[in-house]
Formats: structure tokens, sequence, C-alpha cells
């Protein structure tokens, strides 16, 4: 399933014709923990080691986080993760940016989970890049500004996975930040799974559905991470 993955996501690769576009964004969406920034940094990976180094680059939605600053002047901190808790404008300015500047760098935000707030240039998208993988829960809400993202993606895929899977790597992934762990199930029950729940609701927006398993999970250092 993995290989029929990375040679579906190679036939999207541009020509760079002058009949067709330069560069294309793939969009992965799925509940949240469902695995898609895994996949998504996997299909970079492999998508650069056959078509060539820089064929492929890297757009986390997460990296469109409101700050903590923000969301508690806006009194949302208690719903980290729900759609208006994300700079939906800005992820869809950067989209639209990444299909028309092609002939400079463009350096891309990230999110990190140590910090527990967004990072400005994380990821850098080359000239020579032809495939901009994206990923976030949010890819097919059908509500604005998110519903302006659908149409600006070559496709869009929806990553399942169990939903005890996924609860479990969010109680992981609460403890891991700091969290104790009635903290970390109480986060879960009280964020996590409503997010998850109207994400899944989403599906049918979607290109297709994918379910795999034993993802390589890449570090954070690869080679479209800005040093």
């Amino acid at each position: 399933m993995l290989e029929s993955l990375v040679a579906d996501a190679l036939a999207l690769v541009p020509e760079g014709t002058s009949a067709g576009p330069v560069r294309v964004v793939l969009g992965l969406t799925g509940a949240p923990a469902a695995g898609k920034s895994t996949l998504a940094r996997y299909l970079v990976h492999a998508v650069d080691e056959q078509a060539g180094p820089g064929t492929a680059g890297y757009l986390p939605m997460d990296g469109f986080h409101l700050s903590n600053a923000q969301l508690d002047r806006l009194g949302r901190r208690d719903r980290k993760g729900a759609p208006d808790t994300f700079d939906a404008h800005g992820y869809l300015a950067m989209v639209r940016r990444l299909l028309a500047e092609t002939a400079n760098p463009v350096y891309v935000p990230d999110y990190d989970r140590r910090l527990h707030e967004p990072i400005a240039a994380q990821h850098v998208v080359e000239p020579r890049t032809r495939l901009v993988v994206t990923e976030g829960n949010y890819l097919a809400f059908d509500e604005e500004p998110w519903a302006g993202v659908r149409g600006l993606l070559a496709e869009l895929w929806y990553v399942e996975t169990d939903d005890q899977v996924r609860e479990r790597r969010l109680h992981r992934r609460q403890v891991a930040g700091g969290a104790s762990a009635n903290a970390a199930q109480e986060w879960v029950e009280r964020s996590d799974r409503p997010n998850g729940e109207l994400v899944k609701g989403l599906r049918d927006n979607c290109t297709r559905i994918v379910r795999v398993s034993g993802v390589p999970r890449l570090g954070s250092k690869d080679r479209y991470s800005a040093r």
C-alpha cells in the first residue's frame, strides 16, 4: 500500500513543460493523530529519492496555529486545535504563494510540540520543487475560509486510522508535552475528540481514503527542513 501511494504521488509531479503547471500541491487530511505528518514526510522523502533531491516539499497546516498569546486574548486556549484556532487565511495564502512563486525559496512554519507554539521558517520549499505535500486536520473543511483550500489541491487524501489507536497517540503526545496522565486524558476528551469527530465527517470531500501502517518516522532535520 505504501509503495502504491508513493507511485501515486510521483504521478502528480508535473513534467515542467510550458503546457502544464510548474508545481502542484497534494493534500493529506484526517483526524488528529491519524498519521498525516508521518505519511507526508515519508512521501516527500520517497519522491525525492526517486525523482531527485528537492522534487518534493512539505507544508504542515499546524504551522498556522495561533500563538498561545492570541488564543488567550480570544478566550480559546482550552479549545486549541479547533478550526477557528488557526490562521486559516494565512495558510490559504501560503498555499497560493507556493503555487505562484516558483523563482525563490519559500520558508514555511511548523508547530513545536515542546514549546506548544508555531515557529516560523522551519521548512523551505526550493524553486526546483514541483510537488508540495501539505497536511492538516481541516483541508477538507467546507466552511470559509477553509473551503478555499480544496480547489488549490491536485488531490486530497483522507488518512484513516482506528479511533482507539489515534486516542492512544494523542494521550502519549500530551504526556510527552509535559501533561500528567489525567490532564492528558481530559484534553483528549475536551478538545481532540470533538475535533476528530468534525474531521471524520469530511471524508466525502476527499479524493480517496487511505489506510497505512508501519510508515517509517523521519526526523525533524530532513532535507526539506530549514537549517
